[in-house]
């Protein structure tokens, strides 16, 4: 499977990267800046000791996957997905965007009470398939791809194969995946991430993250 990660070189993506390179998924690094994408995926190749990632700009990423995921500040959120809006129709986009106010970073932005989610699936429209994954997991956690990491990766969205395919990729990367439900969910769910983001600053910790018990396996 081709994995298009894409809306720059940040810290989360080169997590993701790493951890689905490291496992033997074919990664293109997306960015608008395709020279910055080349050494992005240079320093992942170096890193693993092997070619595992090539670096492109956003659309080219997009047109060549077969899964694209969009790791950008709200900021960005529409605009990278109007850059690639043709070249991801009918695919699977997996968004990790948390609307974080610009103003008061450890609040959700005001958006109607919607989540990114429920933003970018508006705008893509329904031949685009779009799930909301990885939003309160550090970027920290992600850097080493041998690290067992003990927090859980709630998905969301309104298409249950869309959600198995983001699942199968969640455990690819490492962690364990929860289906959290429809894509009305996912605004919980992006909550979390400035609740997460106090507790990092009041117990002085960078690697705050959460966990579901009591579900069985197979109710996953």
């Amino acid at each position: 499977m081709k994995i298009a990660i894409i809306g720059g070189t940040g810290r989360e993506r080169a997590g993701l990267a790493l951890r689905w390179a490291a496992a033997g998924e074919d990664v293109v690094i997306g960015s608008r800046d395709e020279k910055r994408a080349a050494a992005a995926a240079d320093h992942l190749n170096r890193m693993l000791g092997k070619a595992a990632a090539r670096g492109t700009s956003n659309r080219r990423a997009v047109e060549e996957a077969d899964v694209v995921v969009l790791t950008v500040p709200y900021a960005a959120h529409l605009a990278t997905l109007q850059e690639v809006k043709e070249a991801v129709r009918g695919k699977l986009l997996i968004d990790t965007t948390v609307p974080l106010d610009p103003e008061a970073p450890g609040r959700l932005a005001s958006a109607n009470n919607r989540s990114a989610l429920e933003q970018a699936q508006e705008f893509l429209g329904s031949e685009t398939k779009v799930v909301a994954a990885f939003q309160n997991i550090s970027y920290r956690l992600l850097k080493d791809p041998k690290r067992a990491i003990d927090s859980d990766v709630l998905v969301c969205g309104d298409d249950p194969n869309a959600k198995r395919s983001a699942m199968a990729l969640v455990e690819k990367a490492g962690l364990r995946a929860i289906d959290a439900g429809g894509a009305h969910h996912a605004r919980a769910v992006e909550g979390l991430t400035p609740l997460l983001l106090e507790l990092n600053r009041r117990y002085r910790t960078q690697e705050a993250g959460i966990r579901i018990t009591g579900l069985p396996e197979k109710e996953r």
